[in-house]
């Protein structure tokens, strides 16, 4: 099946929701939403802008580069060309009150020739735009989303034919169920409730144990998990942005990772003092050592986050980390992402969270956020500090440990 005008309606209202959601201040009539949208999803950007016209917003229609433009101004531009900042942008981004941004790539390896160290410098231009936006969200003044659509490149890449890829991301997407926003609004409040229950035991330090990992971090202090938040469609995870400098031991990626046109599997990377000193791959190792060396973050941990296979939808591999980093499947998942940090994680006011705040916490800070999925059966243990509970039956605890997380899902 593709996405019948009833999904597509149904999916508009839940991106809505969800922009609604990751804004602190509610919308007023007459704001500007971003309507930023790839070329095959259009189908979905016409009913999200029917539902925006509803909501007497001002849509602003933008279409994203295709596959072909994407290799043009990447392998075929002067520098100047590359770091072209297209003006005005940032008086736009200035009056936006909320971004949706729809994603349905038509080639997934079109950047494969091309050298990352090029994109890297093209995608630094449009990140300093980018600035402007993420000021205003810090300052809940902005509400975005991002999502998928479906389409024959994501189905080839993850092994589906077109129908059951647009099926399975429906239903990851809850767009099956009675009422979908009402189900993303129950899913959030069960998240929450995970997430204030590990909040509530002050841990200390995390352990992860599976077949090939075998490693510790620290939340950090003024943190929180965080579940769903708006920011992306679909949102099963529960995560949090753990001081860097605590992270030890080695990681293990058994999911493939698709960026910027490379595959990379298998990829282990072995922490000390915060830093993965050691890094190797089954495939993509070249590409791999080239991103960790684009500045001083990337080489640290930005993001740790667990999935429940009880709640999450994402039952395969769907060759997209929006939809892979909620996987839930047998195991669950765990991912670390390598590069810059949440400030959603912050417990504390927004507004306290400096640069220079972010250093003293812990923050790590990169240009480069990239997650990496392991889905093996793996044991979460907290580490409690004295005078804490340890837990009861279901924790299997002893003193100062309790076992949080184990078989694909959250022991509460």
């Amino acid at each position: 099946m593709l996405l019948t005008p009833d999904h597509l309606a149904s999916y508009a209202e839940v991106l809505i929701w969800a922009m609604r959601t990751s804004r602190a201040v509610p919308f007023k009539n007459g704001e500007l939403v971003l309507l930023r949208y790839d070329h095959d999803a259009l189908p979905l950007a016409e009913a999200v802008y029917a539902t925006l016209m509803d909501a007497h917003l001002h849509p602003l229609p933008s279409a994203l580069p295709t596959s072909f433009m994407q290799s043009e101004h990447y392998g075929n531009s002067s520098f100047g060309q590359l770091t072209f900042a297209q003006p005005g942008l940032d008086e736009l981004y200035k009056a936006t009150a909320g971004v949706i941004t729809i994603l349905a790539p038509d080639d997934l390896t079109h950047l494969g020739h091309i050298d990352p160290r090029t994109i890297a410098a093209g995608e630094q231009t449009e990140m300093r735009a980018a600035g402007v936006l993420d000021r205003r969200r810090r300052a809940g003044l902005l509400g975005s989303t991002i999502c998928l659509y479906p389409t024959e490149a994501l189905a080839e890449a993850s092994g589906m034919d077109l129908s059951e890829y647009a099926e399975r991301l429906a239903r990851a997407c809850l767009l099956f169920t009675p009422d979908p926003v009402a189900e993303w609004k129950r899913t959030r409040k069960e998240l929450a409730e995970i997430g204030k229950w590990l909040d509530g035991l002050k841990i200390s330090h995390l352990h992860i144990e599976s077949e090939r990992m075998d490693l510790t971090l620290a939340p950090g202090d003024k943190r929180k998990f965080v579940g769903v938040t708006g920011r992306n469609i679909p949102g099963f995870e529960l995560y949090l942005a753990p001081d860097w400098r605590t992270v030890e031991g080695v990681y293990f990626a058994n999911q493939p990772s698709l960026r910027w046109g490379r595959i990379l599997s298998d990829v282990r990377l072995e922490f000390h003092g915060g830093v993965a000193v050691q890094t190797e791959a089954g495939r993509g190792g070249q590409f791999l050592a080239g991103r960790l060396a684009s500045d001083g973050g990337a080489r640290r941990v930005g993001e740790f986050s667990l999935t429940d296979k009880r709640i999450s939808k994402v039952e395969r591999f769907m060759a997209h980390t929006l939809l892979d980093e909620n996987y839930g499947g047998e195991f669950g998942n765990c991912h670390i992402a390598l590069g810059g940090a949440s400030a959603a994680s912050f417990s504390g006011p927004a507004s306290e969270l400096t640069p220079e705040r972010e250093a003293e916490l812990g923050f790590n800070a990169s240009a480069m956020h990239w997650d990496l999925v392991n889905t093996e059966a793996k044991r979460v243990t907290a580490i409690i500090p004295s005078g804490r509970p340890s837990g009861g039956a279901e924790g299997k605890s002893d003193s100062g440990r309790r076992t949080i997380y184990e078989n694909g899902q959250f022991l509460v």
